[in-house]
């Protein structure tokens, strides 16, 4: 055999496996439509067994209701054959032995033979693709359908909420007129309840000036209980009045050259009417006297921490004012050795009204702390504290000494 022969062999062996196993069907007619040749994954795809294809029409692939109209586009296509895909933009369809129809891809192509035309037909299944086409679509349905009930309950949540404005800016006016009204009953109630209580304190105090007699002890017993109700009850007012001023913004920083060790020392003897049996208030002064501080608010400040900590602290447990001044910095220490704070209500201490659980019986407003940070932020101060339950707390109070602007 020449080199020629077998090369012309070579190649005849190589198309025959490419048209034997392809995967996509391949089919060869004639002009007539008549199927010359097939291969055999056309035959699976159209249900077909080996050989049978062979002798049948292109038509009796077609589904039914196209028939006729394909034997028309077949010789449509035969007076001026070229290499093409079928049906663009279109869903073609395929029929199989049983009659079943399905969707497929088709390329056309041709050769020649002499005088003779012959057609090749390559057909792919797109079942699959389809199927998935289909479920895109429909998630892309699903989507829309969401985004449109979305859209609806957004638009309808706006509607309520431009019906709701109204009422909410009537409801923020009553407020108003309630905090309005309270603001008034406590200012109201503060200045009306501070001329009655300082005279029972001064008639208290002239009666236990000048007793006498064998019943000394049980009336000085008694005046001391008066004393330490009407100064509670001043201090509560003073919150009261502090709070108010606070909220109105009326409380503004008037800073002066004052002796610190002097008014805390005032402060104590303030606070002496309203110590429990055997409790005493030590005081420290370390470093400096003069300080540059607001004198009613420092003052009110220490009322609050040292009454505070009388209240909490039981009998016969000192309770300890530690003082140190330097030329930048004041340094003012409460520590007591009473019930202390429980840790996990600590993060809540300075809030307004706030009452530890384990101090619910022991009276108080719940606004002294709040108050003492608002004085302190007014001068740049701040506060710090350390507490265990059952052993005590401190306060560390921190404020700068320096002259007002």
């Amino acid at each position: 055999m020449s080199k020629l022969d077998s090369k012309n062999n070579f190649r005849m062996e190589s198309l025959n496996a490419l048209f034997e196993h392809a995967t996509e069907g391949i089919i060869i007619s004639n002009k007539k439509g008549e199927i010359l040749r097939a291969n055999p994954s056309s035959e699976r795809l159209f249900g077909f067994s080996d050989g049978e294809l062979l002798g049948k029409v292109i038509e009796d692939l077609v589904p039914r209701k196209y028939s006729n109209s394909h034997v028309k586009n077949r010789e449509n296509y035969n007076q001026n054959p070229h290499a093409r895909s079928m049906g663009k933009n279109m869903d073609l369809y395929a029929r199989r032995k049983d009659n079943s129809e399905f969707p497929v891809e088709i390329s056309l192509s041709y050769f020649k033979q002499g005088e003779e035309t012959f057609v090749i037909a390559f057909v792919i299944d797109i079942t699959e693709r389809k199927r998935h086409e289909a479920n895109v679509i429909k998630l892309n349905q699903d989507l829309e359908k969401k985004v449109d009930e979305r859209t609806k309950v957004l638009h309808e949540a706006l509607i309520e909420l431009e019906s709701s404005k109204e009422k909410l800016s009537l409801a923020l006016e009553a407020e108003k007129g309630l905090n309005d009204m309270k603001s008034r009953f406590v200012t109201m109630a503060s200045h009306e309840f501070r001329t009655p209580l300082s005279t029972i304190l001064s008639s208290i105090s002239l009666v236990d000036k000048y007793k006498a007699g064998a019943n000394d002890d049980k009336i000085g017993k008694h005046v001391q209980r008066i004393k330490s109700a009407v100064t509670n009850m001043t201090l509560i007012l003073n919150d009261f009045l502090s709070a108010e001023k606070l909220d109105e913004g009326k409380v503004f920083v008037r800073k002066v050259e004052l002796d610190l060790p002097l008014l805390i020392t005032e402060v104590i003897q303030e606070m002496q009417g309203i110590l429990k049996t055997g409790q005493k208030l030590d005081f420290v002064n370390e470093g400096e006297s003069i300080a540059w501080l607001d004198k009613q608010m420092i003052r009110n400040i220490l009322l609050n921490l040292i009454s505070n900590a009388i209240k909490f602290s039981p009998e016969n447990k000192s309770i300890l004012i530690n003082v140190e001044v330097d030329p930048k910095t004041v340094k003012i220490e409460v520590s007591d050795k009473g019930m202390g704070i429980p840790k996990e209500e600590q993060e809540h201490l300075f809030e307004r009204f706030f009452r530890a659980k384990n101090a619910t019986n022991i009276q108080g407003t719940g606004l002294g702390l709040n108050i003492v940070v608002k004085y302190l932020e007014s001068m740049n101060g701040t506060i710090e504290f350390k507490s265990e339950l059952g052993e005590g707390t401190t306060f560390y109070i921190r404020i700068p000494n320096e002259k007002q602007n």
